[in-house]
């Protein structure tokens, strides 16, 4: 039942003064009242500013952003930047800036990234804004495209620095309905992974996957009160990640929604490496409260430590992609001829495990991470200008890969604080990378790798209780 402002108010009045007597006329008299009182508030309000300056606009939906009056204030971001994360025990942090530098440097790279790569991408039909993540800087033809993956770094990002920039609610829900209007078409609940074009339409894990875990960073970040529900999107972009895309048997991560769980070439035993995210399935498995995830993580776990004992004991470097053993995949087997050296792909596993350890202490994660990064550093000696943009699972490099890029630096700066014997390597490695800017890939990686080595970055799943 829906009552008029007056029913309202009398319903207050009888309900506020419950024991005294109240005729009809004396209700009149204190509506009369309550109504001339609440005109001179409405008036005085107008006239009242907060006290940093914003204009208290008396707007009763906190995440509104606008979408009721223009004037409404951007909402308070609950969980801040920087965040200064304590990390697991035994871990280290970067020592050559003090930490106001370090979070000052993830907000000058933030900004750049933001200014190549953020794009607005029009509006829905309900006139809200979309925003996507460029494949390639402005004036490049693949400013153009848009990757799953890109889209999943974008809403990590963002969920991460909304402490700090007050256009980040707006900017997340923009990257969630960018994905929304572009679906896989075997499964709507994942993304197509190339916008446009690419071959199929249809999904790659990586991305799915950092966008889900950037919907409970958002859920703790804003509540889902406004005009996305975060948890909801959540529970379905899980949903399907776990039916379509992690092998029914093996509990691998497939390569996304269209590969068969028992195909001939590419099945639930092919993952690629860089797919083992062990942080984010842990935090699934806090929010979902199914102990499947328990067993994706020691599933991926148990691939990592095959190969490094079998494959590349002496550098612990992982491969692109695996086949059935497991083994390094073959050349070619779906991307190029390095698909079986530690590539364009694998060069992210140092941080996703390392990642993991530090937040959840998880000793073999570290150990994982610390052979790859212990072997760079020793092959280098020390000097992170001499990391070389990919190599064998026996530590040599190929013609095309002899030079530097951030991309494989980043990754092995977060690996090298799992092992206090390298805090002079981790703080090299922080120096060559923190201002320095390369393409899309390159600089998504290193910002996010920026946020774990200067401590803000977090799981909303270890968040404390309200």
């Amino acid at each position: 039942m829906t009552h008029s402002r007056l029913e309202t108010m009398a319903i207050s009045i009888t309900r506020r003064f419950p024991r005294r007597a109240i005729g009809a006329a004396g209700i009149g008299a204190m509506l009369r009242a309550l109504i001339s009182d609440d005109t001179a508030a409405k008036k005085k309000k107008k006239k009242k500013r907060k006290k940093n300056g914003t204009p208290n606009t008396g707007c009763p939906y906190a995440l509104c952003r606008g979408e009721c009056r223009p004037d409404c204030p951007p909402p308070i971001a609950k969980v801040p930047f920087p965040r200064h994360v304590n990390y697991s025990a035994g871990t280290i942090a970067p020592s050559s800036f003090n930490q106001a530098a370090q979070d000052n440097h993830v907000r000058a790279a933030y900004a750049k990234w933001k200014a190549n790569y953020l794009v607005a991408a029009g509006r829905d039909a309900s006139g809200r804004q979309i925003f996507r993540i460029a494949f390639g800087k402005p004036g490049r033809s693949d400013h153009a495209i848009t990757v799953s993956e890109g889209q999943g770094y974008g809403m990590v990002i963002v969920a991460h620095m909304a402490g700090d920039d007050p256009d980040a609610q707006e900017i997340f829900d923009g990257l969630w309905r960018f994905r929304l209007a572009h679906p896989s078409e075997i499964d709507g609940r994942l993304m197509d992974w190339r916008v446009p074009g690419g071959d199929g339409n249809d999904s790659a894990f990586d991305g799915d996957c950092d966008m889900a875990y950037a919907l409970l960073l958002a859920d703790a970040q804003f509540g889902s009160d406004g005009a996305v529900h975060y948890r909801t999107e959540f529970d379905q972009t899980i949903a399907g990640i776990l039916e379509k895309t992690i092998g029914p048997t093996s509990r691998l991560p497939m390569l996304g929604d269209w590969t068969a769980a028992n195909g001939a070439t590419y099945n639930q035993n092919t993952p690629r490496t860089s797919d083992f995210m062990p942080g984010h399935f842990r935090a699934f498995r806090r929010a979902t409260d199914d102990g499947v995830w328990n067993a994706v993580v020691a599933a991926c776990q148990d691939v990592i430590d095959t190969l490094q004992a079998s494959i590349s004991p002496d550098t612990g470097l992982l491969p692109d992609f695996v086949q059935e053993g497991p083994r390094p995949a073959d050349p070619d087997f779906l991307e190029g001829p390095h698909d079986g050296d530690f590539a364009y792909n694998a060069g992210r596993d140092p941080w996703r495990l390392a990642t993991d350890a530090l937040l959840n202490g998880d000793p073999r994660s570290a150990a994982q991470a610390r052979k790859m990064t212990g072997w760079v550093a020793a092959e280098t000696g020390g000097d992170p200008g001499l990391i070389r943009a990919g190599y064998t699972l026996d530590g040599d490099t190929w013609p095309d890969s002899d030079y530097f890029t951030t991309f494989f630096a980043a990754p092995l700066g977060v690996a090298a604080m799992t092992e206090p014997l390298l805090h002079d390597w981790l703080d090299a490695i922080y120096g060559a990378v923190y201002e320095r800017s390369e393409d899309y890939y390159e600089d998504s990686v290193t910002l996010i790798c920026l946020l774990v080595m200067s401590g803000n970055f977090w799981d909303a799943t270890l968040l404390p209780s309200p």
